[in-house]
């Protein structure tokens, strides 16, 4: 075996000991429940960590596709009696994994280019915003469909692109004010965390989040400077390039001085309110991270503790919910969503069976592992189509685009909407 001493010392023995493989983790799993496999189940995983972290199996391929077999749902954690940071444990595994193969051969360059040309730097997202909208405004999102030309992008990419809504063009995003005055008496100065994706394909639901926190008595400031949560690089292995992300955006929101730090996705939010977690042998990080996460709030978590809104407008329509799986097990908010949205005047609100079981999103999930993601999404909408709903409700943006996916793979254009519910209560106002 080769040896990976080094590496294997970034294993938390005391975490994954914790795990006492008593099953309550299974049929909470999505993965385990579609295969009924032991190795896709958080406890199998989890047993997979143990034998390489001890050098008793061999960090391999097969181990590298079981934990990229997780959807990283946290599901299990909720379930858990034990109280196992399972999410931790497998980015962990992840970083492990990335970190040995980097010792071996250079990294893709799809994955250089997306963690280390994009992502990691905004103005090249901005830029990517301009090509879109670019790209719709000419048509050619169309007619690539309309001619079948759409099909030379790999499959999941071709299907995804569909669910893909009219992207903000380049002038409406430079109109946007840096600091958003309130006419009610104002609580609070908030910072709004914008996101990456989030403001280059929901720029109009960042807009809808400020309009509903100025309505609650909030100035909202649009801080600059801020980066990617870094999600996406800490569930891919790419923790030290997490962290640097991490410094970024509260350095930007140190300067800002804002009472609360707010956000509208739930996976950005997850991995916004575990930044103290991502600096423990980090002493000045550590503490500075701990100021940024004790402000940090859900913007449905936030508009729960203000003073109601006053909704002027009834929206007569059927509504279900759909939780985020980091806004309900990673940041355990849940009651705040459905309220809000039952405080809507003529709104019919409806219960979605397995609300918060995950819809197959999950980042990247549904491009990296579509057959997989498309098998959880199927089966969702099913359960989707029970509730009758004209709208389904969701609060990130890798799970609406999942859901408009869904809604199309069901065939029910037109019949039903998925919709942020930062964009319904908008409506509302």
């Amino acid at each position: 075996m080769d040896s990976q001493n080094g590496l294997l010392a970034k294993f938390n023995m005391d975490e994954i000991m914790n795990c006492m493989h008593c099953g309550f983790c299974l049929p909470a799993c999505p993965t385990y429940r579609e295969t009924g496999m032991e190795y896709a189940s958080p406890r199998g995983r989890i047993a997979l960590m143990k034998g390489v972290a001890k050098e008793q199996l061999s960090l391999d391929e097969e181990f590298e596709k079981n934990m990229y077999l997780c959807l990283g749902c946290r599901a299990c954690e909720t379930a858990c009696p034990a109280g196992v940071p399972y999410g931790s444990l497998v980015e962990t595994a992840r970083d492990v994994v990335e970190d040995y193969k980097k010792k071996k051969e250079k990294p893709s360059m799809i994955r250089t280019i997306l963690f280390e040309e994009l992502f990691s730097k905004p103005k090249r997202m901005k830029w990517l915003g301009t090509a879109l909208w670019a790209a719709q405004a000419a048509g050619m999102q169309k007619l690539a469909d309309k001619t079948g030309l759409i099909q030379i992008l790999p499959k999941p990419m071709a299907e995804m692109q569909k669910a893909v809504d009219t992207i903000a063009s380049p002038w409406e995003r430079n109109k946007r004010q840096s600091v958003m005055k309130t006419e009610q008496k104002r609580l609070f100065k908030v910072g709004l965390f914008t996101g990456c994706v989030m403001d280059v394909m929901f720029y109009e639901t960042n807009q809808a989040t400020a309009r509903l926190l100025l309505k609650a008595g909030c100035d909202v400031q649009f801080v600059e400077n801020q980066s990617c949560c870094g999600a996406l690089h800490a569930h891919s292995g790419e923790k030290d390039g997490a962290k640097e992300l991490a410094k970024r955006n509260i350095e930007a929101f140190e300067k800002a001085e804002v009472d609360f730090i707010v956000n509208n996705a739930g996976g950005c939010g997850a991995a916004l309110k575990e930044y103290h977690h991502w600096f423990h042998e980090d002493p000045e990080w550590k503490e500075r991270s701990m100021a940024f996460v004790a402000k940090m709030r859900d913007a449905n978590e936030l508009l729960a503790e203000l003073p109601p809104i006053t909704f002027s407008k009834p929206l007569s329509v059927r509504v279900t919910y759909q939780d985020s799986c980091h806004l309900a097990h990673g940041q355990g908010v849940r009651n705040q969503p459905r309220h809000l949205i039952r405080s809507i005047p003529g709104v019919e609100y409806v219960e979605l069976a397995n609300a918060d079981s995950c819809c197959g999103s999950a980042g990247i999930y549904n491009i990296t592992n579509f057959d997989m993601s498309m098998q959880i999404l199927d089966g969702k909408m099913e359960q989707v189509k029970e509730t009758k709903a004209q709208y389904v409700v969701t609060s990130n943006p890798g799970c609406l685009l999942q859901m408009k996916n869904g809604i199309i793979r069901a065939g029910m254009e037109g019949k039903m909407e998925a919709i942020h519910i930062m964009d319904l209560l908008d409506r509302a106002l």
